[in-house]
């Protein structure tokens, strides 16, 4: 997009890139008002959650699971500097599908936190994430939780081609709990990520994260 075009169609109180991320949402999930969590205090005034919000939404596609979406790791706001860029700040947001885990309580805010977390890692390191990337999370990805899925894998949302946003490349990364035997095959094998991501699709195409399954 030529900047010129980009003035005339957006205005300096214009969200653009987080306008672009709920195009998508609405397109999955038209109609549906998603659960949105903002922090207190945003990043740039100091506050301690570098994304401005996450929402999930409820999805019934393969089984009843929670869609969680960040708002942060790309450029949301109006930026005449940052227009027509190769990537939109970091280039992607993350995804995240939750099948309900009944200590929730139907209130996932551990996930939130999980994001949250993520995006200190790449904000603080300045390392960014690509499909069949992998991470573990010392520990379960739910603290304090019986739960053998303590590491994640990135693959590219299911649902979410990348897409060309006005200030560049936007990738949906959608973050996979994986179980601890999973991640010591990866870290012998770390060609295994798309072999485990095939097998798992078999029967879960979505990828739905599982706290209770172990294999």
């Amino acid at each position: 997009m030529e900047l010129e075009q980009y003035k005339k169609e957006f205005s300096e109180d214009d969200a653009v890139g987080w306008l672009e991320i709920d195009k998508e949402f609405d397109r999955l999930y038209p109609g549906q008002e998603p659960k949105h969590f903002a922090p207190a205090i945003s990043y740039m005034l100091g506050g301690e959650h570098p994304l401005d919000g996450v929402s999930y939404y409820e999805s019934k596609k393969q089984e009843d699971h929670y869609h969680f979406i960040t708002y942060g790791f790309s450029e949301l706001y109006y930026n005449e500097e940052k227009v027509d860029g190769e990537f939109s700040k970091w280039g992607f947001e993350l995804t995240f599908r939750l099948k309900p885990f009944e200590a929730d309580n139907g209130n996932p805010s551990w996930a939130i936190a999980l994001l949250q977390n993520i995006a200190k890692y790449v904000f603080d390191s300045g390392n960014w994430f690509e499909e069949f990337h992998y991470m573990p999370a010392n520990g379960p990805i739910r603290l304090d939780t019986e739960t053998d899925i303590t590491a994640l894998i990135f693959v590219n949302d299911p649902e979410i081609p990348k897409k060309q946003t006005p200030h560049g490349e936007v990738s949906f990364l959608q973050i996979v709990g994986i179980t601890s035997a999973e991640y010591e095959h990866i870290k012998e094998n770390p060609e295994g990520v798309e072999e485990i991501v095939k097998k798992l699709k078999e029967n879960n195409p979505l990828l739905i994260t599982d706290l209770n399954r172990k294999d």
